[in-house]
């Protein structure tokens, strides 16, 4: 049997049943990712692909959180190292494209915030199960970066493009029940409850017909493939924000916790 652990050190993991592997998020900074656990977040879904004891991934936050998204020092490296900069590009990309082609089914339990690198396991996701409560945000224009990792590549095929262009640009904040009225999500439950329905639905996907759930997979995904363009487009605006003053800008105010104050260029 594969040792996660070893392999993933970033993450916890656990079987809590027959067929299923479940990775939880679980560091500092509720559950910030480290520079670290954001290649080991895009890798582990290769392992997972081709792991023969493991039909159903479920993917969850400890504590009070899902993500908070990228750490500080994980910020801090993109935007003053080149080196960090195009590494961590590489790694959002195969985060993104390493789900939607996983052959196993992966369940999402969201809490708490929900945020970043995070965020975009649980919204690819081909089960997504968000707490009443969740605090669900996509934060790239609040940075002062364009939304790039998942956000361009799902978001307007989950709740339509009104929707998509209104939180990505505002980066309002989505409840897991307004996240399930406009179908960013799956399913919403009760707070106390959401990890418990994510091992439900894993249960009930890992005894079904595994080959008619990975096919089945594998073509509802190739609307995520269709859209690649546009992603790399997406991705490729994020990181060329993040060499300018605006993203320097946005990640001091989020440091001292106040409001942005943007001088970039407004003329592109």
């Amino acid at each position: 049997m594969i040792d996660y652990a070893a392999l993933y050190p970033s993450f916890r993991f656990d079987r809590p049943a027959e067929g299923v592997l479940r990775l939880t998020l679980d560091a500092p900074g509720l559950n910030a990712v480290s520079p670290d656990a954001h290649r080991e977040l895009a890798e582990v879904w290769l392992t997972v692909d081709r792991d023969p004891d493991t039909r159903v991934a479920i993917i969850q936050g400890a504590g009070k959180a899902f993500s908070a998204g990228g750490s500080f020092e994980l910020l801090d490296a993109i935007t003053t190292d080149y080196g960090v900069k195009a590494r961590t590009m590489r790694e959002a990309r195969d985060l993104v494209m390493n789900v939607i082609n996983c052959s196993k089914p992966i369940v999402s339990a969201i809490h708490g915030p929900a945020v970043g690198a995070g965020l975009v396991a649980a919204l690819l996701a081909d089960v997504s199960i968000a707490a009443r409560t969740a605090r669900i945000i996509d934060g790239h224009t609040r940075l002062g970066v364009a939304a790039g990792d998942h956000a361009a590549i799902c978001w307007p095929l989950l709740c339509g493009m009104a929707k998509a262009k209104y939180y990505l640009l505002t980066c309002e904040t989505l409840t897991g029940e307004e996240a399930e009225r406009i179908g960013l999500v799956s399913l919403c439950t009760d707070d106390d409850a959401v990890q418990d329905r994510a091992l439900e639905v894993a249960v009930q996907l890992a005894g079904m017909a595994q080959a008619a759930i990975r096919y089945t997979k594998h073509t509802l995904n190739h609307w995520y493939r269709q859209a690649g363009p546009i992603f790399d487009a997406s991705l490729a605006y994020e990181f060329f924000g993040f060499a300018g003053p605006d993203a320097r800008e946005g990640l001091m105010s989020h440091r001292e916790k106040r409001a942005p104050h943007f001088t970039g260029p407004t003329s592109e």
